[in-house]
């Protein structure tokens, strides 16, 4: 999901700059259709990332970007355990997504179309970012660094990445919106992506995680708790 996913290169920012993604100032929010009545909105915060620019060869900037789906909120305890639950995200085994850009193609000085490889549920897509550049300068608050911000969108097939439960219930398209912010940053580090079943994000067991889901989804059958 993400991604992610909103830091290009297409700034004037320096040859070979780092820049480390904000977390505190940078989240997803997801759109999806919920039975025809409405489309249920989610976030997620926490992200982390990297990105490398040569201003003069845009094309061989690299954006490095994971998204902690599991903490993913849609602003209810159930509906966020079952769309955690095995049968959709599966935040139990696969906790982040990942978000790792190929090409950019600019539009003009301030919006560009980034593509990129994103894995969500163990799944490697491409995806397409239409990115704004809001602004590129010094912080005005300390430590006063040079910050870049940005807003980007995406749509994306859900079943493409193998979520495909309650057809009957969630839409398959996903609407993306990002809003990041990225600190200039020399010795930014790309975070470690998880191994397949590592549960280092989520505290629970796989059993009671498990047990969790199927509670919320025998809720959301009787009383609309789904997604």
């Amino acid at each position: 999901m993400l991604v992610l996913t909103c830091l290009l290169p297409f700034a004037a920012l320096g040859a070979n700059a780092r820049y480390q993604l904000d977390p505190i100032h940078t989240r997803v929010v997801f759109a999806i259709e919920h039975a025809g009545f409405s489309k249920a909105l989610g976030a997620i915060s926490g992200s982390e990332g990297v990105l490398e620019f040569d201003p003069a060869d845009w094309s061989n900037a690299r954006l490095d970007v994971v998204v902690p789906i599991a903490r993913l909120d849609l602003g209810d305890d159930k509906w966020n355990q079952a769309t955690l639950a095995r049968n959709l995200l599966d935040g139990q085994h696969h906790p982040q997504a990942r978000f790792v850009s190929s090409r950019v193609e600019p539009i003009d000085a301030t919006h560009a179309r980034v593509y990129g490889q994103l894995t969500l549920r163990g799944v490697t897509r491409e995806v397409v970012l239409e990115v704004t550049l809001n602004a590129l300068k010094r912080h005005p608050l300390p430590p006063f660094r040079r910050t870049a911000g940005f807003s980007a969108s995406a749509v994306l097939s859900r079943a493409d990445f193998g979520i495909d439960a309650w057809k009957s219930v969630i839409g398959d398209q996903v609407e993306l919106r990002i809003e990041a912010e990225a600190v200039r940053d020399g010795n930014a580090q790309a975070p470690a992506a998880p191994q397949p079943g590592d549960n280092t994000q989520q505290p629970s067991t796989d059993a009671d995680l498990q047990d969790a889901a199927d509670a919320a989804l025998k809720a959301a059958t009787e009383t609309d708790h789904h997604p």
